[in-house]
């Protein structure tokens, strides 16, 4: 069953990851989507759980390993905000995985292809500009 989000069309869904890691990656997209900018409130976990119809618990976890990051904050008695920063944090994250998912196996690749860094940076150009 995929069930969709508001806004940033990133589903919760059965995937095989816990529910709680897509409900924290939901939040994250939203916030470096700009859905979510910073200093705004957050959908409480049972508005998130009602929404994806999960347990309460589940969505809470999710919201506090965000908050565990510094992506959120509580303002007591109010709900959760997403913190000052929190985007390029997220962004910075992102930039950095991005490098270790595709580009270092890329570069590997490329190493035993005999390829040099210019010749990377052709190939790049020109699939650039197909994009």
């Amino acid at each position: 069953m995929n069930r969709r989000t508001e806004g940033s069309g990133v589903g919760v869904k059965d995937d095989g990851r816990p529910l709680f890691l897509q409900i924290a990656e939901q939040i994250e997209s939203s916030i470096v989507d700009g859905t979510l900018p910073e200093e705004s409130q957050v959908p409480s976990t049972n508005e998130l759980a009602a929404f994806h119809r999960i347990n309460p618990a589940t969505a809470a976890k999710g919201v506090n390993q965000l908050v565990a990051d510094g992506v959120l904050y509580k303002r007591r008695g109010i709900g959760m905000f997403v913190a000052a920063g929190a985007r390029t944090q997220l962004l910075e994250r992102r930039r950095e995985d991005f490098a270790r998912q595709y580009v270092a196996p890329l570069l590997a690749e490329a190493r035993k292809l005999g390829m040099d860094v210019d010749e990377i940076k052709k190939l790049l150009d020109s699939w650039g500009e197909d994009a």
